[in-house]
């Protein structure tokens, strides 16, 4: 399950005081919303990267961490980025061997 942050925990605590209430939309606010969802979820172009092997493997770790596959969170990032709604705050500390990886022989 995602951790809630505090903005989220404040809606939910807004609407369960009764401060926030649900309402239906309007039709015309249905047919915006409708559009925008449309607008923002074809996906409609394939494309291939290259990454470095430590990079992926922390993608995939921090995909694991929010409850989505990696290739979701690559391409929300992308969004957010070309959309200017990426906000540059220091990372997380990603552990991360000081080794190389040992190749398995088979035997």
């Amino acid at each position: 399950m995602k951790k809630i942050d505090a903005f989220e925990r404040g809606i939910i605590e807004a609407y369960e005081s009764g401060v926030l209430r649900s309402r239906m939309p309007s039709k015309s606010e249905l047919r915006a919303l409708r559009e925008a969802a449309r607008a923002t979820s074809i996906k409609d172009r394939r494309v291939n990267i290259r990454l470095s092997s430590p990079d992926l493997r922390d993608l995939r770790t921090r995909a694991l961490e929010e409850g989505v596959p990696y290739q979701t969170l690559i391409a929300s990032v992308l969004h957010r980025f070309v959309a200017g709604r990426l906000v540059d705050r220091p990372a997380r500390p990603v552990l991360r061997s000081t080794r190389p990886a040992r190749k398995r022989v088979a035997g």
